[in-house]
């Protein structure tokens, strides 16, 4: 079975698998992800097809990632599965894994330290290309015995069945995931990576304070900022709103939390004491 990590600990020569049910913290970790492989000097690629090449650009320059830059000076590309050179007539198992060992190659002889590869997998869900899903795995293998390629490959839980998703999993060294510190069909509290903080979603009421206070508590020592993103919160009480205001309260002067919250959760916060607090910064939300 794969070894469940963080995305900060991925290292060089690992090949991951990522799950997912929400597609934010997907973007969420793949950005952390490529940043991590443009800070190393590393080539990056990333097959993209639930978004297109700009639309996931945007996603992650809105995640503080220099997209265009990297594009710029060829440090990063982005392709759909079907518009990689490759992959002229379709993507097939063996033109993937011949892109990425090309890809490898090149990167090697432009005196960069290895290849970081993020794999949207969507392009396998399709009923004719399941099989080629588990050749790519078992031919892309070998490419990672000398430590040159990093990859994660993303499956969307909604597009694979379950016996597939299992198959995925044992396919790869590494299972990645968000740090929860809280996980139930209720709510879910995570740790978001770009740009740091903390990510809610679902209904919080008092039953919850203990992981909200761990999941700030880790916040306020790991980040300068923190980025509260709430978006999808349906329901906050007024227990869990004052125990977000305390925290941003106790934030020196240089320092904020940004809160991205609808309407609704944004009446609760100022209900309890929000806006006289100077460290806690609410843009506004439509």
């Amino acid at each position: 079975m794969a070894d469940a990590v963080t995305v900060d600990e991925i290292n060089p020569g690992d090949h991951a698998c990522l799950t997912f049910t929400d597609p934010d913290e997907r973007l969420d970790l793949v950005a952390d992800f490529v940043a991590d492989g443009l800070h190393r000097g590393q080539r990056v690629i990333c097959f993209t097809d639930a978004l297109t090449p700009d639309e996931l650009s945007e996603e992650l320059a809105m995640r503080e990632v220099a997209s265009v830059a990297a594009i710029d000076r060829g440090q990063l590309t982005l392709y759909t599965s079907q518009d990689a050179p490759a992959a002229d007539g379709g993507a097939t198992a063996e033109r993937m894994v011949a892109l990425i060992a090309r890809e490898r190659h090149q990167a090697a002889r432009r005196g960069m330290p290895g290849l970081r590869v993020s794999a949207d997998m969507c392009w396998a869900g399709r009923p004719i290309a399941i099989d080629q899903l588990v050749a790519f795995e078992q031919q892309a293998a070998s490419l990672f015995t000398d430590g040159r390629l990093t990859a994660i490959c993303q499956y969307d839980r909604e597009t694979f069945d379950s016996v597939t998703l299992a198959f995925a999993s044992d396919a790869h060294h590494k299972t990645v995931a968000a740090l929860a510190y809280h996980d139930t069909p209720l709510l879910r509290i995570c740790r978001q990576h770009r740009p740091p903080g903390v990510r809610a979603a679902g209904e919080m009421d008092y039953t919850h304070l203990q992981p909200l206070q761990q999941a700030l508590t880790e916040a306020l020592r790991l980040d300068d900022n923190i980025h509260l993103n709430l978006v999808k919160l349906r329901f906050i009480d007024v227990t869990a709103a004052t125990a977000i205001v305390k925290a941003a309260a106790t934030l020196p002067a240089g320092r904020r939390m940004v809160v991205s919250c609808p309407p609704a959760v944004a009446q609760v916060l100022n209900a309890v004491g929000a806006e006289h607090v100077p460290q806690l910064v609410m843009p506004s939300q439509s």
